[in-house]
């Protein structure tokens, strides 16, 4: 094992390494935000709200 590293740089793999599982990690995160199941963003109390029942409920009275 110790002669694979002949071939390779450890920094650059261990870099390449780190880049790759972030770029996993965000793309499994975003995959389940777009998701109407596994959105932890939409919730309310284990129920999923739709986006225009969102956009409504976080607009203030007009003051009158």
């Amino acid at each position: 094992m110790w002669r694979i590293w002949f071939y390779f740089d450890i920094r650059r793999a261990l870099v390449a390494l780190h880049v790759g599982l972030a770029v996993l990690a965000f793309t499994i995160h975003f995959l389940l935000l777009s998701t109407d199941k596994y959105n932890w963003l939409d919730k309310r109390l284990g129920e999923s709200m739709p986006a225009q029942a969102a956009i409504e409920s976080s607009e203030a009275p007009a003051a009158g």
